[in-house]
């Protein structure tokens, strides 16, 4: 009896699973297909070319497509089992809500352990596949990686932008900007121009050509030169009807001739090997931590090692300056100096934020992507509780009402995963609470919700609030009178 009643509930429920699933993969698709498709479509690649990006973007999204698919698929289910009267019959026969959803907790866990071993081991080599497909492209294709009117940084040791990009393969660019990255002790150039084109260069595959028309060439040749020079350099303009100019692109090629060479990307590891690169960030980061610790110091107070290393029993350092017993003129002169230390100590301060928050940001996405691998395939379980308990209590089936609360649900699910994600990245919560954190606040709620489905809770039953609310809204109703006194 048990093994038909348990066939049964596994067959009511993968009917209504593998439809969703597949409605959900579509929509996820096609949010991909908004973000990733604008920038291929119409520049040379063929639509096999595009379809088979989009499925390798696609795969990284079914750790999300894939609890949410569970979550309602098993409303649906036992809603309609509550609809059709067959959980009352069951439990009639003796069958408790526990047994009932026994059959599915099992397919729930094993559903979880397969999205694991696909996070672990699949979606890695899609992700590299993905990675490599776009440098491939970026090596044929060039102009692709370039959007309209934003500044990109692609091409080494150069800030480009195009104001709109034409042509089959994205080759006519018009409104250029170029600039060439260099520090204040370096000569300075800036290119305007009013068209250009963008072609592979055939002398030699590791530069991009680009021919460019009706422009300026702005120079400061300043290298080597003190500052009384620097200001007398009269402003440098070149203008110019045709500029052909090479740039070395043999960084970005080298690393994507071959398929599959591109391996440097955490995204690419299994949970295993992510455990070795964190423990090697960890060292990096704390050696890079360490010295800017020891050059602060420095900076803030020359004494301090000195008064470390001095005996407990001795007398504080006594002030050498009093500034009460000095000329008001070198009075100024320590303020002033002591002003323009402390706001030296700001900007270096300032820089050493700049190189901390990357450090910080880059060590919590490997660790949130590795700890999530396992976060995802648990969330299959808590949401699994929580829609087979909902089900149970609102016996309702269909694509209504559990629709809208199992999206309820993953909004605050995912507004939650999006929340600590970021404040994971500025280093406010630690990397580990915050891919668990979302986990460890739906979880007391299935388990309330299973508490209360077990026990036959009225838990959306309206005519239940209503008669706790009516002592209430009575108080504050106007009392009529009847018609014979009007």
């Amino acid at each position: 009896m048990f093994k038909l009643l348990d066939r049964y509930i596994v067959k009511t429920f993968f009917g209504p699973f593998l439809f969703i699933f597949s409605v959900l993969f579509f929509i996820f698709i096609v949010n991909i297909v908004w973000i990733q498709l604008g920038q291929f479509m119409g520049k040379g690649l063929s639509y096999w070319e595009i379809l088979k990006l989009l499925f390798y973007f696609g795969v990284g999204v079914i750790n999300l497509v894939l609890p949410l698919t569970i979550l309602l698929s098993s409303i649906m289910t036992f809603g309609e089992l509550g609809e059709r009267y067959e959980l009352a019959a069951m439990k009639a026969a003796g069958i408790s809500l526990t047994r009932v959803m026994l059959p599915l907790f099992f397919v729930s866990v094993l559903l979880s352990f397969i999205l694991f071993l696909f996070q672990n081991n699949i979606t890695p080599d899609f992700q590299r596949k993905a990675k490599n497909m776009l440098y491939n492209i970026a090596q044929s294709r060039p102009a692709l990686n370039f959007t309209p009117g934003q500044f990109i940084d692609q091409i080494p040791g150069y800030l480009v932008k195009f104001d709109r990009i034409e042509g089959e393969k994205g080759e006519n660019l018009e409104g250029i900007y170029i600039h060439r990255k260099a520090n204040a002790y370096e000569n300075q150039q800036s290119i305007r121009a009013q068209k250009g084109k963008l072609v592979p260069s055939t002398e030699n595959k590791n530069y991009l050509k680009l021919i460019l028309f009706d422009g300026y060439v702005f120079e400061d040749n300043i290298a080597n030169k003190d500052f009384a020079s620097r200001n007398r350099q009269p402003d440098q303009a070149i203008r110019f009807d045709t500029l052909t100019s090479h740039f070395d692109i043999s960084e970005i090629i080298n690393k994507a001739i071959e398929e599959e060479k591109i391996t440097e990307d955490y995204r690419f590891k299994t949970y295993t090997e992510l455990t070795g690169t964190i423990q090697n960030v960890k060292k990096e980061n704390t050696k890079t931590f360490n010295s800017m610790n020891i050059d602060l110091i420095s900076q803030v107070n020359p004494y301090v090692s000195y008064i470390d290393k001095a005996p407990a029993y001795k007398k504080p350092v006594v002030p050498q300056i009093k500034l009460d017993t000095v000329k008001k003129d070198r009075q100024l002169r320590l303020l002033s100096g002591a002003y323009h230390k402390i706001e030296a100590l700001k900007i270096s301060v300032k820089n050493r934020e700049a190189q901390i928050n990357p450090a910080i940001k880059g060590f919590s996405r490997i660790v949130l992507y590795q700890q999530r691998i396992i976060a995802y395939s648990v969330t299959c379980i808590i949401f699994f509780l929580i829609g087979a308990s909902l089900g149970s209590i609102i016996r309702k089936g269909g694509m209504g009402l559990p629709v809208v609360i199992a999206i309820v649900i993953f909004i605050i699910f995912y507004v939650m995963n999006l929340s600590v994600e970021n404040l994971a990245w500025n280093g406010t919560l630690n990397p580990y609470l915050a891919a668990w954190l979302p986990n460890l606040i739906l979880f007391p709620f299935g388990v309330w919700l299973t508490y209360k489905a077990l026990t036959d809770s009225q838990l959306f039953d309206v005519e239940k609030y209503r008669t706790l609310i009516k002592p209430i809204t009575r108080r504050f109703a106007k009392q009529k009178e009847h018609q014979r006194y009007q």
